[in-house]
């Protein structure tokens, strides 16, 4: 199976899929091959929910300007649409396994049309606040909706890369609208920008609606190690009684939760994600406090916010190669640390050009991190009807660190003389990402790893 590849080599025994029955497992459906079309779909709705993530920063200047938004309340409107991910992630990464995976995608494609469209309304911080929280629970039912979609209709050879790809959706949207943000506001406003994106949103909800076939009575039923009639969207054929199915989800549940490894794999996340939001989302404000015009400041932030993007696809080809996930791992935290402490550190020693490739260097080598976390997600739920509730927890994860990093920055660069003390903020968050990624693969690569497993 898929998971064998987050591993390193001492966790080869792991790839021999877990045996529930004596009915041997079945080859992955064939049809999965045949619908392109919906795994570039999803991954679309990916990037676009991203995009509402990132169409924050370029308009933070003008916001500032405009509403009397301070760089504390900056910090949280940035880290406001994470709200729902820190709060939600894991109840609604169960919820939408169950009450479908296409209804929950389409969903949060039109709350993320609506929750758009009031922000244009918005007068003070205190509205688009509110907004963004919406906004962010949006995102969230997109966020854990498409990946157990992806792992259902990619056929098993084929899903290291596919989720590897799927881990590019946040920095690919974002760099979208850090590139496309500040022509869209000097051209329409920035409510205009607001309304533009809910139009965009509302255009994928339509696409998806055509493309992915409605939702099966039994969504949550597949059988253990992916066997089983599917339809193009995932959805098995057969069901079991709504009593047996509860029970066995609630069993799922409990069994997950009382595992090290989701908890490791979430925290690990969690600590990648301050970083990454805290530097890509304050960058085009710190360009513009040195005086480069907003749309140089959105460019440079939309190539390093890509450049993510690149590193979570060299991750994902990185581990279908066998390179171990520790390595991948250890490489993308030090990178992180190392960059951020060029970049804003030495603000004062060094040239604009060396901080900025430290910058690239920080996300494009940063972007291991989660295609290498995401891959380690179908290892760690052992079960696939885990998944959903590992993703839940993943993103509740990644949504507290994308809430508490940008404010705890702005916090701390606010109050001990500016920006250039950020590094010390984003290099505690990276050493508390390595020793938690450490841990993870230490548990799945241990001697006794087949073993252990339920111990994870």
């Amino acid at each position: 199976m898929w998971w064998r590849l987050g591993a390193g080599s001492p966790a080869a025994p792991e790839a021999r899929p877990r045996r529930v029955n004596s009915t041997p497992p079945q080859p992955h459906p064939p049809h999965a091959q045949d619908h392109p079309l919906a795994e570039w779909l999803l991954l679309g709705c990916g990037v676009v929910a991203a995009m509402h993530v990132g169409k924050l920063p370029p308009a933070l200047p003008v916001l500032r300007q405009q509403l009397g938004v301070s760089l504390v309340e900056a910090g949280f409107l940035l880290s406001t649409v994470q709200l729902g991910s820190m709060l939600l992630g894991l109840a609604l990464g169960l919820g939408a396994d169950r009450f479908g995976l296409r209804r929950s995608l389409l969903g949060g494609l039109w709350l993320l049309v609506l929750a758009s469209l009031a922000g244009t309304q918005a007068t003070g911080a205190q509205g688009l606040l509110a907004a963004r929280a919406a906004e962010g629970v949006g995102v969230l039912l997109v966020a854990l909706s498409a990946p157990s979609l992806l792992r259902r209709i990619v056929p098993a050879h084929r899903q290291s890369l596919r989720l590897g790809l799927w881990g590019t959706y946040m920095p690919t949207g974002t760099g979208l609208a850090l590139l496309l943000g500040p022509l869209a506001i000097a051209t329409l406003g920035w409510a205009g920008w607001w309304a533009g994106l809910a139009l965009l949103s509302a255009a994928m909800a339509v696409a998806a609606t055509v493309v992915l076939q409605p939702d099966g009575t039994a969504e949550s039923a597949r059988p253990q190690g992916g066997s089983g009639p599917v339809s193009p969207t995932g959805s098995p054929t057969a069901s079991p009684s709504a009593s047996t199915s509860a029970s066995t989800s609630a069993s799922i549940f409990t069994a997950t939760l009382g595992r090290s490894g989701p908890w490791l794999l979430a925290l690990s996340f969690g600590a990648y994600s301050a970083q990454w939001l805290t530097v890509i989302g304050f960058l085009p404000t710190v360009y513009a406090e040195a005086g480069i015009a907003p749309g140089t400041a959105g460019l440079l932030t939309a190539v390093a916010a890509l450049a993510n993007a690149g590193g979570n696809v060299a991750g994902g080809r990185a581990l279908h190669q066998g390179t171990p996930a520790r390595v991948l791992l250890m490489c993308g935290f030090a990178a992180m640390a190392g960059g951020a402490f060029v970049a804003f550190a030495l603000q004062d020693t060094v040239s604009f050009s060396m901080r900025y490739a430290a910058v690239l260097v920080f996300s494009g080598v940063g972007g291991l991190v989660p295609a290498t976390l995401f891959a380690l997600a179908g290892q760690v739920a052992a079960d696939p009807r885990a998944m959903p509730v590992v993703v839940g927890l993943l993103t509740q994860g990644t949504g507290a660190g994308q809430f508490l990093g940008p404010p705890a920055a702005a916090w701390w660069a606010a109050g001990h003389g500016g920006w250039s003390q950020t590094w010390v903020a984003t290099g505690s968050a990276a050493l508390a990402g390595a020793a938690l990624a450490w841990a993870l693969c230490q548990r799945l690569a241990g001697p006794t790893a087949p073993a252990s497993r339920a111990g994870l």
